[in-house]
């Protein structure tokens, strides 16, 4: 198990992403899980989106609020995913699958790349 040492959760902004005042912050519940057509939709495996899934939900609300996947720009993600991840010390296949997993969350919510 790894057990990562954090600030206090705050809603300061993390990186360039908005901390959460215009309403991008959402609990667990909202957050999507991966589905066969959100894969599919994606080009991804299920297996990818579920581990970045996994990663995503076990890891940043460690730190901070959780972020809604469709509601932060892919560009914010890609300039702050490999930070967190490594501030979390997690490997580069768990960032890669969180960014697979919250580009597919985009696409399945209709929003271009």
């Amino acid at each position: 198990m790894i057990v990562l040492a954090c600030a206090p959760m705050s809603r300061e902004p993390i990186g360039d992403m908005d901390g959460g005042d215009d309403g991008s912050v959402g609990g667990i519940s909202e957050v999507p899980n991966p589905s066969a057509a959100m894969a599919k939709k994606s080009g991804k495996s299920l297996d990818q989106l579920q581990r970045g899934h996994e990663v995503y939900m076990l890891n940043c609300g460690q730190c901070h609020t959780y972020q809604l996947p469709e509601s932060v720009d892919i560009m914010d993600w890609e300039d702050a995913i490999p930070e967190m991840i490594g501030h979390a010390g997690l490997a580069k296949s768990d960032e890669t699958a969180v960014l697979d997993y919250v580009i597919a969350v985009k696409k399945e919510k209709g929003q271009e790349y």
